[in-house]
C-alpha cells in the first residue's frame, strides 16, 4: 500500500517502477496483477480479472487475520486427536508433516495447472530478450531437458505441475504408513526442535538459487520489473542490440534509424541503471540518484576529421574513471587529460566535433571544446538523458536496484538461516548433554506418562 500511495504511472518507460524504488509491486506484476482500480496498468494488455493492486491488499490483510486467528485457536486447542501420537502424549510430528507437505503439494500443482498455464488464472509475466515487450501471458509447460535453462518460461510452470505430483504422492504415502521405529528414532522426530532444524535447509537452500537468479537474471525476475542487471552492462548487451538495429538500416537514413530504437532500450543502455553502480547502504530509490528521465538528447556520434572515434564506458565497479576517446583498434585519440601540462590528446588539440541522431538533439552538432567534453562526460554512461533533479531531491549519488536489495537481503536471510539450522540441529542432537536428561532417566521424567511422577506404577490412561 505504500508504493501504490508513492507510485507516478504516468511514465512507464522513463519512469518504470524499478526506478521508483518499488520492491513489491513488482513480484505482485510478475503473478498476474498489473491494473489499479485508478486506472493505470504496466501493461497495454491488461487480463480481464477481479484481481488489482488495491484488491491484492485488501485480501491479503484479510488473509493476514484469519492467520492470526487460525493460530491462536490452535496455540489454545493444540492437543487434537488428530495430531497426537497413539504411544504416547506429545504431538505426532510425522502427521503434522504429511498434512502440511499434501496442502503444499495441492498448492503448487494447482499454481503450475491454473494459474500459469492458462486453465484459470492469469498467467505470468513474459517479455522478449531485450524486456521491451512485456506483458501477462499463459505459458504452457516444457518437459524436455534440453529446455531446463533459466531463460526458457515454458520450465516454470512444468516444474510446479511435477513438482506438485510429486509433492501429493509423497504427502499420501507418508499419511498412510508409518516409520519403522528406528528411523523414528534415528531422526529423533519426536523431538521439534530437531524437526525444526530439519527444515530449515530447504529454505535458506532456495533463498540462496532465487538470489543467484536476481542478481545474474533469469526470466523470473523481469527486467521491465525489477530493472536490468550488471551483466548486462558489463557484456554492453543493449548497446549491442542497439547499433545492430541502426546498421540495418541505410547510413543515409543514420538520424531516422536511432530515431527507430526503441525507447526502454535507450533507458536499459544507461549506467544509472546498473544495480551494481550504486552501494547497497545509500537510501532511497534510483531516481533518488540523478532523477526522473526527461528527455534523451540522442546519441552522440564523436570524430576527428574522417577518423570516427568513440569515448570508453565506465566499468560497474568504478566511481570515476578517465575519459577517453579511442578508435576502432582500441588506441587512445584524445581524453580529458587530469594535468594539462601532460596532455598529449587532449580535447581541446584534436579537435574533436560531436553529432547526434536521434533524441531531442538529432541532427545538432559541436564543436566547442568546452561543449564536446560535457558530452564526452556523459558519454561514458551509456545513453544521455536530462533529467527532473528537483522532484526526488536527487544528490547525484547511485543508488542500486531492487534486483540488488532482493540479492542482498535474501542471502543475508540464508546466512541467518544457515547459522540457525546450526544451532537449532546442535542443540537437539546433544539436548541429553545439556539437559541432563539421559535415555534411561527419560521414562521417570517424560510428563504424562505416569500419574505420580518417577513412579513406574502407576501409568495414566493414555498409555
Amino acid at each position: 500500500m505504500y508504493e501504490l500511495i508513492l507510485v507516478d504511472p504516468t511514465d512507464p518507460v522513463y519512469n518504470p517502477i524499478w526506478r521508483q524504488g518499488c520492491y513489491v509491486i513488482p513480484f505482485v506484476s510478475r503473478l498476474g496483477v498489473i491494473r489499479s482500480l485508478f486506472n493505470w496498468a504496466l501493461a497495454p494488455i491488461v487480463p480481464n480479472t477481479l484481481w488489482t493492486y488495491e484488491t491484492v491488499f485488501i485480501s491479503h490483510l484479510i488473509l493476514a487475520g484469519l492467520l492470526f486467528l487460525a493460530g491462536t485457536w490452535h496455540w489454545a486447542y493444540w492437543d487434537l486427536d488428530l495430531f497426537i501420537c497413539s504411544t504416547s502424549l506429545q504431538l505426532d510430528l510425522y502427521s503434522v508433516f504429511s498434512i502440511h507437505l499434501f496442502i503444499s503439494a495441492i498448492l503448487c500443482f494447482g499454481f503450475g495447472v491454473a494459474h500459469l498455464s492458462g486453465l484459470y488464472g492469469p498467467g505470468m509475466w513474459t517479455s522478449s530478450p531485450l524486456a521491451t515487450v512485456g506483458s501477462i501471458r499463459f505459458v504452457k509447460p516444457v518437459y524436455q531437458i534440453t529446455n531446463l535453462t533459466p531463460f526458457w518460461y515454458g520450465v516454470i510452470s512444468s516444474h510446479h505441475i511435477t513438482a506438485g505430483l510429486f509433492g501429493i504422492t509423497a504427502s499420501i504415502w507418508h499419511i498412510k504408513s508409518r516409520p519403522q521405529l528406528v528411523l523414528y528414532n534415528l531422526n529423533n522426530i519426536s523431538n521439534i526442535e530437531q524437526v525444526l532444524s530439519s527444515s530449515i535447509p530447504p529454505v535458506f537452500f532456495t533463498t540462496i538459487i532465487t538470489s543467484a537468479l536476481m542478481w545474474y537474471g533469469s526470466v523470473t525476475s523481469p527486467l521491465e520489473l525489477v530493472g536490468p542487471s550488471r551483466y548486462h552492462w558489463d557484456n554492453g548487451y543493449f548497446c549491442q542490440d542497439i547499433q545492430h538495429r541502426v546498421k540495418q538500416i541505410s547510413s543515409i537514413f543514420n538520424d531516422k534509424a536511432w530515431e527507430q530504437v526503441p525507447e526502454k532500450l535507450v533507458l536499459y543502455d544507461y549506467i544509472g541503471s546498473n544495480p551494481s553502480k550504486g552501494g547497497l547502504f545509500r537510501s532511497g530509490p534510483m531516481l533518488k540518484a540523478d532523477g526522473v528521465v526527461q528527455n534523451w538528447l540522442g546519441h552522440p556520434s564523436f570524430s576527428i576529421g574522417t577518423l570516427s572515434v568513440t569515448v570508453r564506458r565506465m566499468p560497474a565497479f568504478f566511481e570515476t574513471f578517465p575519459v577517453i576517446l579511442i578508435d576502432l583498434s582500441n588506441t587512445v585519440r584524445a581524453d580529458i587529460p587530469f594535468r594539462r601540462a601532460e596532455s598529449r590528446h587532449s580535447i581541446n588539440h584534436t579537435h574533436v566535433c560531436l553529432y547526434f541522431s536521434g533524441g531531442i538533439l538529432s541532427a545538432t552538432e559541436y564543436s566547442t571544446p568546452s561543449l564536446v567534453k560535457l558530452y564526452a562526460r556523459k558519454a561514458q554512461f551509456g545513453s544521455i538523458f536530462t533529467f527532473d533533479k528537483n522532484t526526488a531531491l536527487s544528490d547525484g549519488v547511485f543508488r542500486t536496484s531492487p534486483r540488488g536489495w532482493y540479492s542482498f537481503s535474501h542471502i543475508c536471510l540464508a546466512l541467518l538461516f544457515l547459522f540457525g539450522h546450526l544451532w537449532h540441529a546442535s542443540r537437539a542432537v546433544f539436548r541429553d548433554i545439556w539437559t541432563g536428561v539421559t535415555i534411561s532417566s527419560l521414562p521417570s521424567v517424560e510428563y504424562g506418562r505416569n500419574e505420580k511422577l518417577g513412579d513406574y506404577t502407576t501409568k495414566t490412561s493414555a498409555f
